[in-house]
């Protein structure tokens, strides 16, 4: 995104945001509050019923169920009965579309995963891979990717079909018999295991998006439709460094999970019945005797009686559960995203349709996190969806910059995206005639989350966010707010 572009996503997201107002005003007059409250209680009684249908078992989960359905359909039908159908849907379009141009509008020109120059990166002279074929629903085969590894000169370690094998031992013993570079097809799981050993030995890492979802290639800009395209890195590639999570000394690309997402992972039946799974043993995992109590320290924050923790490699940009994370802006920027989940009875559930402002939801950022909770001393956790059982307490920390990562050249890139918009900011961009605001300038202005405090600046300057306030090293807190010019000097100094 150029800076002449920004202005006008800026406008159009202001139109239609104002649009998405004024069809209901129309439509319905000042009638449309009344309207509004009963969408708002619409998606409240369908949080409700989500709840119930995974927390509960019996004519509680049933009565759930059919409340998730019939709380939508029924503020359907009355919109629908008075007329107020085709607005509602108009207004909710138009709030779409506000939101998309609002975070167009708010991409920098160099939204960059790295946060460093990348520079040319010369050809490996003994190149070794180790591909999964099973990874994707076979994308190994599919794309015939050790074929064309071997045929740019890389040797190629095929994994065997429903043998365990010692992926990190494999990659030692490359080491030791010369490799210079080491890459992965497969999942994120596997990808961890190679690239700890590549960050131990300072050899560049290479990913192959081969497995099912790829978040850590989706980061780095990878092709993911197109795996094979990864290996242009081999004779025209760019290098960058990354951070490297550690959970208990196991090296993580994406996250370490604990709580209720890690149980159900550990399930034998996981693997080939995810959502038979899930869907059986959630109830006891949310309120049932087995219900995991995690706590966590972050940095100078404690926080006890949680069901659910997602320790990410880099903060996510959005709160997300750990089955689906999310995307990163940065994966240099040398802290660990924390996402804390509470939920303890309906209440609480209704309060989640807010999103991040929950009291529910907690999200922090940290050098190092401290999780604990185990009774028996240890603690199950996925990482990179992987099940693992750690000694208790966990330590998570991030080793800012240990991993080498080389990419193609040329690659799709890193998609657009950012947090949450910021309305305020996209006003000024939308009244800013002259379309020529540097990227550096608007870097420096920083953004504001829900509740008005600075975010992405924060978090690559070591300010860790709460709800309500942020504080560097527990010295700051909500007096730094990002309204006025003092608030920004002093955001654009505070450095770790």
């Amino acid at each position: 995104m150029t800076p002449e572009g920004r202005p006008w996503w800026a406008r159009l997201a202001l139109a239609a945001l104002v649009g998405s107002a004024v069809v209901p005003l129309v439509a319905a007059g000042l009638r449309s509050a009344l309207w509004l409250l009963l969408a708002v209680a619409g998606v409240a009684l369908t949080a409700v019923g989500v709840w119930w249908t995974l927390a509960h078992t019996g004519p509680l989960r049933l009565l759930g169920a059919l409340l998730s359905v019939a709380a939508p359909l029924t503020v359907l039908g009355l919109y629908s009965s008075y007329g107020l159908l085709w607005p509602a849907v108009a207004a909710f379009v138009l709030w779409l579309v506000a939101h998309a141009a609002g975070h167009a509008a708010l991409v920098p020109e160099d939204d960059d995963v790295t946060g460093q120059w990348r520079r040319p990166a010369p050809a490996p002279r003994h190149p070794w891979i180790v591909m999964n074929p099973l990874s994707g629903g076979g994308k190994v085969d599919r794309f015939g990717l050790a074929e064309r590894a071997r045929a740019a000169g890389a040797e190629v370690v095929l994994l065997e079909p429903g043998a365990h094998q010692d992926v990190a031992a494999l990659a030692r013993r490359a080491v030791a018999e010369g490799a210079d570079l080491l890459g992965v097809a497969g999942g994120d799981g596997t990808q961890a295991l190679v690239a700890e050993v590549a960050a131990r030995h300072g050899l560049p890492f290479l990913a192959i998006p081969a497995g099912t979802r790829n978040h850590f290639a989706l980061d780095l800009g990878l092709d993911r439709r197109d795996p094979s395209t990864a290996l242009q890195a081999l004779s025209d590639g760019v290098e960058f460094r990354v951070d490297l999570g550690y959970a208990a000394g196991r090296a993580f690309v994406n996250n370490a999970s604990f709580g209720t997402y890690a149980a159900v992972v550990a399930e034998p039946e996981y693997r080939g019945h995810k959502l038979q799974t899930a869907f059986r043993s959630l109830p006891v995992l949310l309120t049932g005797p087995r219900a995991p109590r995690l706590e966590v320290r972050a940095g100078d924050h404690h926080l006890g009686g949680l069901q659910a923790l997602l320790v990410s490699n880099n903060p996510y940009l959005r709160a997300v559960d750990a089955g689906r994370p999310g995307r990163r802006r940065s994966l240099a920027s040398g802290l660990l995203g924390v996402v804390c989940v509470r939920v303890d009875d309906t209440a609480q559930a209704a309060r989640l349709v807010r999103g991040d402002r929950s009291r529910g939801l907690t999200r922090l950022t940290a050098r190092e996190v401290v999780v604990a909770g185990g009774g028996d001393g240890t603690l199950a956790a996925g990482i990179d969806g992987e099940h693992v059982t750690l000694p208790a307490p966990v330590v998570c920390r991030i080793a800012p910059g240990a991993l080498r990562v080389r990419v193609p050249r040329d690659r799709p890139g890193h998609p657009a995206g950012g947090p949450p918009v910021d309305w305020p900011e996209v006003t000024r961009l939308a009244l800013d005639r002259t379309g020529a605001r540097s990227t550096a300038a608007w870097a420096a202005r920083g953004r504001h989350d829900h509740h008005g405090t600075r975010w992405w600046p924060m978090v690559r300057s070591g300010v860790r966010r709460t709800r309500g306030s942020v504080g560097l090293r527990g010295q700051w807190d909500s007096g730094v707010s990002g309204r006025g010019v003092a608030g920004r000097r002093r955001c654009r100094r505070s450095r770790p």
